[in-house]
């Protein structure tokens, strides 16, 4: 970090001061005159470099190039050093005291700047644990509760209401297995440097593999399913991405109220898939839209839909797709439904009429 933040540093300096000459001799091609316009000059390229570098050191060290330069050959006798004149001397105290206020206040803004964005970070984590909590006690209160009823009351419970306990405590235990998940790719994803590992992946394979595990968990809904004619390859991580789409139909099943209708489809815009979730439920209202990838969803709005908050899949969702390179949006009115809708870069599409010819 401090080795590119120092090649920037060098490259600001160096090409502001190019910038200064390039204006001098175009100045004096002109006019003919360049006595007194170089001091101002390079008091502007000594106030750039100042706010586009980082600390005083650039700052100070162009006020010192600029005062030689200007002494050099732009003042009389010209290509030659003279420090008795008066008004070198002045031009280069000007210009050192430029670079130390400018230097100051970008560091500052800069050191407010960091702040205000650590200070957003610690919301966002407040937000986060408070989110996690609040999902987190209804599962586990539900598991203590159906474990301890069964253990208490073994004897006098016959084995259906045993066996619907113990399932109830199973989902909410595969729940919380989920909810762990989650939250390791939403602390994986949280810096925006991390770079998945991208493999070629069939899009039909994906979409099988993601329908395969959906039905599993949910064998009574039914997901239409819409996919393009071509031969699709896309590089992604096909585990998140998966879970991307896992997350989105969940997500429908739980949250939609009234859905009748749950539709996958993917097409193609140019060299980008997309992929839309879609359901004819009861819709989310526009303040909690805003807030749908986030992560940040209080928990008085998650209480009233469903037992399990979308809060913290969602914002996995967003991370993981952004880490991808791609973004994820979402329309909804409410009583009419709702479609989530993300997309990633192809790899290559090829038409079935392009594979019959080779």
């Amino acid at each position: 970090m401090k080795q590119t933040i120092r090649k920037t540093d060098i490259l600001v300096l160096l090409g502001v001061f190019a910038l200064a000459f390039l204006v001098m001799f175009g100045i004096q091609r002109i006019s003919g005159r360049i006595d007194g316009v170089a001091s101002m000059v390079f008091v502007l390229a000594v106030f750039l470099i100042s706010i586009y570098t980082d600390g005083y050191f650039w700052g100070v060290m162009a006020s010192l190039l600029s005062v030689l330069a200007v002494n050099f050959a732009f003042r009389s006798p010209y290509f030659a050093f003279n420090f008795t004149l008066p008004e070198n001397l002045f031009s280069g105290l000007v210009m050192l005291v430029v670079s130390i206020m400018t230097s100051t206040l970008t560091t500052r803004i800069k050191m407010q700047e960091q702040l205000r964005m650590e200070s957003e970070t610690e919301k966002m984590r407040a937000n986060l644990l408070r989110a996690v909590s609040h999902d987190l006690r209804t599962p586990l209160t539900s598991i203590y509760g159906a474990c301890s009823t069964v253990i208490e009351n073994y004897d006098s419970l016959d084995k259906e209401q045993k066996v619907k306990l113990l399932g109830e405590a199973c989902s909410d235990a595969q729940w919380l297995n989920r909810m762990v998940e989650n939250l390791l790719s939403v602390t994986r994803f949280d810096n925006d440097k991390v770079a998945v590992q991208k493999t070629p992946t069939v899009l039909e394979e994906l979409i099988d593999t993601v329908l395969v595990r959906f039905q599993k968990r949910y064998p009574d809904v039914n997901v239409k399913l819409e996919l393009p004619d071509s031969f699709i390859v896309i590089p992604m991580d096909s585990m998140l991405i998966s879970q991307v789409l896992t997350n989105l139909l969940e997500n429908a099943v739980l949250h939609a109220e009234g859905m009748t209708q749950l539709t996958l489809k993917v097409f193609t815009v140019g060299s980008h898939a997309v992929f839309e979730v879609t359901d004819n439920g009861c819709g989310i209202p526009k303040e909690r839209l805003k807030k749908l990838f986030s992560g940040m969803l209080p928990a008085e709005d998650t209480a009233d839909h469903g037992k399990h908050s979308m809060g913290i899949g969602l914002s996995v969702c967003a991370a993981i797709v952004k880490a991808h390179g791609g973004e994820i949006k979402a329309e909804s009115r409410q009583g009419e439904g709702t479609t989530i809708r993300f997309w990633l870069e192809t790899e290559s599409i090829e038409t079935e009429e392009n594979q019959d010819e080779q």
